[in-house]
């Protein structure tokens, strides 16, 4: 029985707006093969819908159940620890249609959360009454710890550096469900209906991806094509199962 894939996005499928050469090729094998895989990502902006359209532009073909994010990874943790409940939501699409579909209610009186996410419209109002609900009591989430991350132009302020003001104003730590975190891994294979004995972690990071695999239990494949350079890798306790310069030549 060939194992699945969890299949890190950024850096190893695409970087930037751009598909790494064989990447495609890769994912069609996976598909010819009836190998089951999720292509992840720690963005909570977008839907399925969103990356899915993202991906199609630089052909790549895929259907919606292959994506998973962080912002479904933070509403199906809040759905299971308390179904049906409120949310004060920072952040975009991807993240609060997550929440509508768990059936949480949006809200900004009395929620049980406050869930912060990124968002490309953040305001001090909206900043200032998060920390006002932390403080009278509602629970922080995070869906990711990322300070910063990629956007046109150069470096943009990611979820974590907005929870970081959160926490400084309030005192309160938040919890961060997307990775390094392996909450998202467990997420992520009930989604594929998989066990983590039967299934590969491709990524990018030392810090994340590969970590996070480790900590899951799954084998992991660092690839060449992003953040981490070979002769970075001796100097992590933890190592990958295998190297490869790019998912393109990840022999199935």
């Amino acid at each position: 029985m060939p194992k699945s894939y969890l299949i890190d996005m950024d850096g190893v499928i695409v970087r930037g707006s751009e598909l790494i050469p064989g990447a495609d090729q890769f994912l069609a094998r996976l598909q010819a093969r009836g190998i089951k895989f999720l292509i992840l990502t720690n963005n909570p902006m977008y839907t399925p819908i969103d990356l899915l359209h993202r991906l199609q532009r630089i052909g790549v073909n895929l259907t919606t159940d292959h994506l998973y994010t962080s912002a479904m990874a933070t509403a199906d943790f809040l759905s299971r620890q308390k179904p049906h409940g409120t949310a004060f939501v920072i952040g975009e699409s991807g993240l609060t249609q997550a929440l509508y579909e768990v059936g949480y209610v949006l809200t900004d009186h009395a929620p049980d959360y406050v869930v912060v996410g990124e968002t490309t419209s953040l305001s001090y109002e909206r900043l200032t009454h998060a920390v006002r609900l932390v403080t009278e009591g509602a629970r922080l989430i995070a869906t990711n710890p990322d300070p910063s991350g990629p956007g046109e132009g150069g470096l943009v302020p990611a979820c974590g550096a907005i929870a970081a003001f959160i926490e400084s104003a309030t005192g309160v730590t938040p919890y961060f469900v997307g990775k390094p975190n392996a909450l998202m891994m467990r997420h992520a294979l009930r989604f594929l209906n998989e066990h983590s004995e039967n299934a590969i972690m491709v990524g990018d990071r030392m810090d994340t991806d590969i970590r996070v695999g480790t900590e899951a239990g799954l084998e992991t494949v660092l690839v060449l094509t992003g953040h981490t350079q070979r002769d970075m890798v001796e100097r992590f306790p933890y190592q990958p199962t295998r190297i490869v310069d790019s998912v393109a030549d990840l022999e199935l």
